[in-house]
């Protein structure tokens, strides 16, 4: 359901952290960039010599990845970083700009005539990349890390379930971690600071919320908090004396480096930065928040849309469902959507009557789906997936699941996280679509298909594009419908409230954002076209205000892919085959959707030929 960052999956955040967003560095080079305009006097002529050099800067840049996010190697699986965390300091910033510039120099150079159609994506990708990346220092975003749904004060205890502990080193890299976190808090401290001199913060009512997340874990006792966890239970590897050796330091470290910065934070956010934070929503409301927003939109949905147009796109979606949701309604014995959504609050059927009883359904509706895949895709990834709790420090505020990737190597399995708090105030109609969106054919069917792929760069295997990977697992709620699912006609309206849910935000976000909307004119837009419970739409509501765009994506990747297969449907006939169609969307992990219709539109060429 989100995307952290990229969601809602901790590698995405992670990558989304890696994008190389400038601070003082703003760049030109976007808009005067053509490949070759770089090129070094002495390039690689002959098609090997070309191949392997391209090859060798999808590494390097791989390789760059890694070093300076520490925490995105970790979740991805690779130890080497495991005793580091990321520099959130405006130089850092800047220094990542330039290396950027500088793969954009080497991959002007490559001459990729003869390649592989696959080699020649790769190389379009990443310049494509690395150019948003450049593009996107019209946001500063270093200058506003920190919202109630992103910054290091959530990602700090998000990362200790990425990591694995099997030998006593690994306990001393995360020690040495933990010892870090006060640099961390320093940077991101430094960086809001100067942001809200610089004319741009986030809403006050927001830093509120942000507040009381780090007063949770400041005033905790060590032992309670989620850092703590590595250390609850150790692998029979350790001994006894290592043990207690280990368990003390890791507490010890709680105690007098990670809680005083979060300590520090917390005065920091109540004294400095809340009192000067901005009061309106939008944020146009920042210094060039208009232009930021224009950026954040093509960003997000890898369209050249406009705000205003994606507004009209959600007004013209919410009319198209509205007639289908409402016929469901009457079915169900409604008059209309409060009074039905009314009913539903006052049913204790409709509501989880546990923590466990809500997780209990999110697997079961991963298992009866698992069988079921074979009939709209031919390859199944090897990745395990598991239903855990949301940790409790992680859950207040957020949405009702989210998924984070596995590793690779199996070592972690895909994970579909699911907020137990209040469990028993949330209603159970949405869990179905949720448990096919988070979990398959969703997020982990594709994310896992991706991370096993051979062939590819590695940073194409682990590329988050939000609109394709959004858009793939909200398309994916309904092919539950397709294989024979939602036999409960409550599920099958969780299923088209969802989809009612994704076009509202079209609505709401560009509405705040572009329109100047006010936060109640949100909540209310979400009241007239819905019957979300009310503590849904209160932390949707603020997600957008906090992430502005993201989630734009959803609806926008899920109408693509739609749009894609009613072409394909067409031009083939009776020779469609559903499976081959997914195969095609799926082959080459998560694309730009200009880039995706270019595919498909070959593929469909491809099969008509192979017709006649």
């Amino acid at each position: 359901m989100r995307t952290r960052y990229s969601s809602a999956l901790v590698l995405r955040r992670w990558v989304a952290a890696a994008c190389l967003l400038g601070s003082a560095a703003g760049s030109s080079l976007a808009q005067s960039f053509k490949p070759g305009d770089l090129a070094p006097a002495q390039a690689p002529t002959t098609l090997q010599g070309r191949t392997q050099a391209l090859d060798q800067i999808f590494s390097d840049y791989w390789q760059d990845q890694l070093k300076h996010n520490p925490e995105m190697a970790s979740a991805v699986g690779d130890k080497r970083y495991d005793d580091q965390l990321s520099d959130y300091s405006a130089s850092a910033y800047d220094q990542s700009l330039a290396r950027g510039e500088q793969f954009i120099e080497r991959l002007g150079a490559i001459d990729t005539t003869g390649m592989p159609a696959q080699l020649r994506l790769s190389k379009k990708l990443l310049v494509r990349d690395l150019v948003d990346q450049q593009e996107s220092s019209v946001c500063k975003p270093w200058q506003t890390p920190v919202t109630q749904v992103n910054g290091p004060q959530l990602d700090l205890p998000l990362l200790v379930e990425t990591l694995t502990f099997t030998n006593p080193e690994d306990y001393d890299h995360y020690l040495a971690r933990l010892k870090r976190v006060p640099d961390v808090f320093e940077q991101v401290s430094t960086a809001m600071m100067l942001g809200e001199q610089d004319g741009r913060s986030e809403p006050r009512f927001l830093m509120e919320q942000v507040l009381a997340q780090v007063n949770s874990v400041a005033k905790a006792k060590p032992e309670t908090t989620i850092f703590a966890r590595p250390v609850e239970k150790f692998p029979a590897s350790i001994s006894p004396s290592q043990q207690k050796r280990i368990h003390d330091q890791v507490i010890d470290a709680i105690r007098t480096q990670v809680q005083p910065s979060y300590a520090r934070f917390a005065r920091f956010l109540a004294a400095t930065y809340i009192p000067h934070a901005r009061t309106q929503p939008g944020i146009w409301a920042n210094r060039e928040g208009d232009a930021c927003y224009a950026y954040l939109v093509q960003h997000y949905t890898t369209t050249d849309l406009t705000p205003a147009q994606v507004h009209q796109m959600g007004l013209d979606d919410v009319a198209r469902i509205q007639p289908k949701l409402m016929a469901l309604v009457h079915q169900l014995g409604g008059s209309d959507l409060r009074s039905f959504h009314q009913q539903l609050v006052n049913d204790p059927k409709e509501h989880a009557q546990s923590a466990e009883q809500l997780m209990s359904l999110y697997r079961h509706y991963v298992e009866q789906m698992t069988p079921k895949l074979p009939q709209l895709v031919t390859k199944l990834p090897k990745a395990p997936l598991v239903v855990v709790p949301m940790p409790a420090a992680d859950s207040a505020g957020q949405v009702p699941a989210d998924y984070q990737a596995g590793t690779p190597d199996g070592s972690r399995p895909g994970m579909i996280r699911v907020n137990t708090t209040d469990a028993t105030s949330r209603l159970l109609t949405q869990v179905e679509a949720i448990a096919y969106h988070e979990g398959v054919p969703g997020h982990h069917l594709q994310i896992s298909l991706a991370q096993e792929m051979t062939g590819l760069p590695d940073f194409r295997r682990f590329e988050g594009y939000t609109a394709f990977v959004e858009g793939w697992a909200f398309y994916s709620e309904q092919l539950g419908l397709e294989v024979g699912f939602y036999q409960n006609p409550y599920s099958r309206y969780g299923m088209l409230e969802n989809q009612m849910w994704r076009a509202v935000r079209l609505v709401v976000d560009t509405g705040v954002h572009q329109d100047h909307w006010t936060r109640d004119q949100m909540v209310q837009y979400f009241r007239d076209h819905t019957a979300m419970d009310d503590i849904t739409i209160q932390e949707e509501v603020d997600r957008y205000i906090a992430w502005p765009g993201q989630a734009l994506a959803y609806d926008v990747g899920r109408l693509k892919i739609l749009q894609l297969r009613a072409k394909a449907q067409k031009a083939l006939g009776p020779k469609f085959d559903i499976r081959t169609f997914h195969d095609e969307i799926l082959d080459s992990g998560a694309l730009p959707l200009d880039v995706l219709e270019q595919r498909v539109d070959a593929w469909i060429a491809a099969q008509q030929s192979a017709q006649r």
